[in-house]
């Protein structure tokens, strides 16, 4: 049977995900990490780099049709909801990064920052993932369930970024998911692994009932899956806009099944989701080297903790260094130490606690802090610089980081006009809090609160949930430009707070050491996250473990499955990578 449905899944649609997937890698080789490696590809005027072969499609048919980057956006996100349920969709929330190339008679380049990061119940507070006896529940209890459902954010976002920036009429975006719901996709490999593997996903009646056969065993490679129910929710969207998933029917069914779930049931009203509201926040840039790296401030960590990275490396001859030697990756996780030690202190929700963004990316306190980097032996556990806040119930204490297996996705699209966008979008683990509404995942994204709101010594924690607060996360979209503001390149991955250190590692691929934007991905991962340095399980990095243990780094071999999807701008148009160690691919005219 299976062999059959082998068959089947290359005789059917002429640019399905296996066609594409041959066609990209008859030419490559294998990369030290396991993974094919792939030339970048070229274009001229337009490109998309995103996580599934249907999305990609998708986006570039917007692209081609007249419509801008934010347009194909919205359209690669729609697809992603059908064909990637693991890792993103409209029960989930996300950043997104827009730039506006000059217009004529003007200089500068605009730049924008959206947030649709998923919010709290109005009616939850501090003991959030507290038990009944104040104990913090554990991660297996508490990414599940209704609990850690937040209200959703990625749709609203889209939505005030199209009102901006959108060229083509709203309706038009939903219509490749609509048609590929009704028509139905082929399971690929990778969604098999994924529902194969997870130990939570048959338990919820909804996600069994879809994503299993009917003797439980899981949707095999190959089976033409259709979402009806998703399709019908899409239609209903277009033509209303999101008032049809955040007002109404829609949203007293997805509070009811939050607050009816078996696991933890939550506390969202529909009141919650009615009142949710998607953010325009100020874009952070910073200079480095030659370049001006741009990313998403607060409530995400990640704009600000790259910034930190590269700006730590800067007295560093980093372009004398090779890749994949144990100095460089010395230099860099000693940086990240440095980042994270930071990150986990200082940074929670902007609307509820006082963070100094401009301080922890400021010259010379970041001049002090590279100071600590020796290139002979690692510092260990760093300690948070010094920055002067506000003390009072806003303290910000060290705080746990969000350490768990995640399934995001990032998207980056430059147009015929040369805008671009750079979008990281997520249900949080995969398939986020496993509840199906209506043929989609809602996230689980609330589990990235610290679940105890206090420390040890009784003070409060700057990521302590809240009502109405936004989770701090590590999505790091991310934007570069030269001096002259021009566009440089767009990026980002997901990976949970791995994040950070995957896109970090992109950016000195392609601008310290020259590679182009498919070699840069291709680079093994490593992180350090204040701890351990992990190094990425099966790559020549392996080799290094000697040499860093030397220099006196806990190394650690782990399964680091990054999704970086990049397009940089070249002498020779554009230049697109994606990820071998998922299943995205770039398409571009």
């Amino acid at each position: 049977m299976r062999e059959l449905l082998n068959k089947k899944v290359i005789r059917s649609e002429r640019l399905g995900w296996l066609v594409i997937a041959i066609s990209m890698t008859s030419c490559a080789g294998v990369s030290d990490n396991g993974a094919v490696h792939r030339s970048p590809v070229y274009a001229e005027k337009q490109m998309v780099s995103a996580a599934n072969p249907h999305a990609t499609r998708a986006g570039l048919e917007i692209l081609r049709s007249g419509g801008g980057a934010v347009d194909a956006a919205i359209a690669v996100q729609m697809v992603l909801t059908l064909v990637e349920p693991q890792a993103s969709g409209i029960g989930g929330g996300g950043f997104l990064l827009h730039f506006s190339p000059p217009d004529q008679g003007d200089s500068n380049a605009s730049m924008s920052a959206y947030d649709g990061r998923e919010t709290a119940p109005s009616n939850s507070d501090e003991s959030l993932f507290l038990d009944k006896k104040g104990k913090p529940l554990s991660w297996d209890q508490r990414k599940i369930g209704g609990r850690s459902v937040g209200v959703p954010g990625i749709l609203k976002m889209l939505e005030l970024a199209h009102a901006q920036h959108g060229k083509v009429a709203w309706e038009k975006l939903f219509q490749p998911a609509i048609k590929l719901a009704r028509e139905g996709f082929l399971v690929s490999p990778r969604l098999h692994k994924m529902i194969r593997n997870d130990k939570f996903l048959f338990s919820f009646p909804g996600a069994r009932k879809f994503y299993y056969l009917p003797n439980g065993s899981p949707l095999p490679v190959g089976y033409r899956l259709k979402n009806l129910e998703l399709a019908d929710l899409l239609e209903r969207i277009a033509k209303r806009g999101t008032d049809a998933f955040y007002r109404g029917i829609m949203a007293e069914k997805i509070a009811r099944a939050v607050r009816e779930t078996h696991h933890l049931p939550g506390q969202i009203m529909s009141e919650d989701i009615e009142t949710y509201a998607a953010k325009r926040r100020e874009i952070l840039c910073n200079p480095y080297r030659i370049w001006i790296i741009c990313g998403m401030p607060p409530p995400t960590s990640g704009g600000i903790a790259v910034i930190q990275i590269l700006k730590l490396l800067e007295r560093f001859d980093m372009d004398r260094l090779k890749p994949n030697t144990a100095q460089a990756v010395h230099l860099i996780t000693e940086a990240s130490r440095l980042a994270f030690a930071d990150r986990n202190q200082y940074l929670g929700d902007p609307d509820f606690i006082k963070i100094s963004t401009r301080k922890l990316v400021d010259e010379s306190y970041l001049s002090s802090r590279s100071a600590l980097i020796s290139v002979s032996n690692s510092m260990g556990k760093a300690e948070a610089g010094e920055i002067d806040l506000v003390i009072g119930q806003n303290s910000l204490i060290p705080d746990e980081g969000d350490q768990r297996p995640v399934s995001t996705s990032h998207i980056s699209i430059v147009d015929q006009w040369g805008e671009a966008i750079s979008m990281t979008t997520s249900v949080g683990t995969p398939f986020g809090s496993r509840i199906m509404v209506s043929g989609f995942i809602l996230n689980d994204q609330l589990a990235d609160f610290a679940p105890n709101p206090r420390d040890q010594s009784g003070n409060w924690r700057a990521n302590r949930p809240g009502p109405g607060k936004r989770p701090r996360s590590s999505m790091s979209p991310t934007l570069v430009l030269d001096k002259k503001r021009n566009l440089v390149m767009a990026v980002g991955s997901p990976g949970g707070s791995n994040i950070i250190g995957y896109v970090a590692k992109t950016l000195i691929g392609v601008l310290d050491w020259k590679l182009d934007m498919q070699a840069a991905i291709d680079l093994p991962n490593f992180t350090n996250k204040n701890d351990r340095t992990e190094l990425e399980k099966g790559s020549s990095l392996a080799k290094l473990r000697k040499d860093l243990r030397s220099l006196g780094h806990n190394i650690r071999l782990r399964t680091k499955t990054s999704g970086l999807h990049g397009i940089r701008v070249t002498l020779r148009g554009l230049e697109g990578g994606a990820d071998t160690r998922r299943e995205g691919i770039v398409l571009g005219d």
